[in-house]
């Protein structure tokens, strides 16, 4: 996620209020943050779920709606997603 750089506090901010709440959602065994080193507007989640059943369980919750209400308005460009499994 790539945010506009005075909006990287709040963003923050926002994170720090709501993670332990992700971190305890049905389904969700780990949640981290991630900088960019180079780029310093630069974010990533990467977090575990159960399945893809409970992670869409979470995107289609009020706690994921007002996140992401919080989230999306701080971008400086379209945000990506990637679900991935272990090789």
């Amino acid at each position: 996620m790539g945010f506009i750089p005075d909006q990287i506090d709040a963003f923050l901010k926002n994170f720090e209020q709501n993670k332990s709440k992700i971190r305890n959602f049905e389904g969700c065994s780990h949640l981290q943050l991630l900088r960019d080193e180079h780029q310093s507007n630069q974010f990533f989640t990467y977090s575990y779920w159960e399945s893809e059943s409970h992670l869409n369980n979470y995107r289609n919750s009020a706690l994921f709606k007002e996140v992401w209400a919080n989230t999306k308005n701080k971008f400086s460009q379209i945000p990506e997603a990637w679900s991935t499994k272990q090789v």
